[in-house]
C-alpha cells in the first residue's frame, strides 16, 4: 500500500518537475528565514531551528522533491533553488531547497527524496531507518524537541493564543469563555504564518478552537485536547 501511494505522488511529481525551479525571483516575507537560507554556503545535513527545518541538495540536480511521513508519503514537495547576487550584478546558483515550517509536534521525522525521477534516501543526512515491511529505507531526523512558540498562559491572568500555518488567514477565537461564539475575536497574524492573540481570563480550565469561518481548527501547537460533552474535539488551556 505504502509503495503505491509513493508511486502515486511520484507520477504527480514528475508532471511538475519542469516547473519546479522557476525563473521568477523568490520573496522571502520572512527576514529570519531569508537570512538562514543565505546563509549556507552548499549542500548540507537538514538544518533544524525552533521554527524551521531546512533541507538542502546540489544544483547539479535537474529535480528534487521531499515527501514526509505524516503525510503519508502522498504528497512530495518541489525543492526551489536559491541564487546570490554580487555588487555587479553577476548572478550565482547556490543550492536547491525546501524548507519546512514546523507546525506539527513530533520528535522524530522520516522522509524521502525524488532526485531527478529517482527515489531514494537523503544523501545530505548520514541517518536512515530500514522499514522491512516495505523493503525500503528511510531517512531520518530525531531529538527535534518541541515547537518554541505556543499557546501558553502568561502572567496576570493573560492567555496568548498562537497558531502557526499558512499566511493571510482570517483566524476567529472561540471557547468556553465565548460560549463558543466565533465571532469576537480575531487573531493578529504578526509575521508571515505566525498568529497571535493575548486574552485576559481568570483562573480555571478552559476548552477553545481556532475557526476560519464556521469551521473549527484545533491548536497545533497546544498538545492538550478533548473531546467536550457535545462531541466536539476541542484545544484545552489551563490558567493558574
Amino acid at each position: 500500500m505504502k509503495k503505491t501511494k509513493i508511486l502515486l505522488a511520484l507520477s504527480l511529481f514528475l508532471a511538475l518537475a519542469g516547473k519546479a525551479f522557476c525563473a521568477a525571483p523568490l520573496n522571502f516575507q520572512n527576514y529570519e528565514l531569508d537570512t538562514l537560507l543565505h546563509n549556507i554556503d552548499k549542500p548540507c545535513e537538514p538544518i533544524i531551528t525552533e521554527d524551521y527545518i531546512i533541507f538542502t541538495a546540489p544544483v547539479q540536480n535537474r529535480s528534487v522533491g521531499i515527501a514526509f511521513d505524516f503525510e503519508n508519503y502522498q504528497v512530495i514537495h518541489p525543492f526551489q533553488l536559491l541564487t546570490s547576487t554580487d555588487e555587479d550584478g553577476n548572478s550565482t546558483r547556490k543550492h536547491l531547497f525546501y524548507c519546512y515550517q514546523r507546525q506539527h509536534r513530533f520528535d522524530t521525522l522520516k522522509y524521502r527524496l525524488v532526485i531527478d525521477g529517482l527515489w531514494t534516501t537523503d544523501p545530505m543526512n548520514p541517518k536512515r531507518e530500514y522499514d522491512d515491511q516495505v523493503n525500503l529505507y528511510f531517512s531520518k531526523l530525531d531529538n527535534l524537541g518541541q515547537i518554541r512558540i505556543e499557546t501558553e498562559a502568561t502572567k496576570n491572568d493573560t492567555v496568548k493564543f498562537i497558531y502557526k500555518g499558512e499566511s493571510g488567514l482570517k483566524l476567529n477565537l472561540a471557547g468556553t469563555f465565548t460560549n463558543w461564539d466565533p465571532w469576537i475575536y480575531q487573531l493578529e497574524e504578526i509575521q508571515p504564518g505566525l498568529y497571535e492573540l493575548e486574552l485576559p481570563l481568570t483562573t480555571g480550565t478552559y476548552y477553545y478552537n481556532y475557526y476560519l469561518g464556521l469551521t473549527p481548527i484545533l491548536d497545533n501547537t497546544n498538545p492538550e485536547k478533548i473531546y467536550t460533552a457535545d462531541g466536539r474535539s476541542a484545544s484545552v488551556i489551563r490558567v493558574n
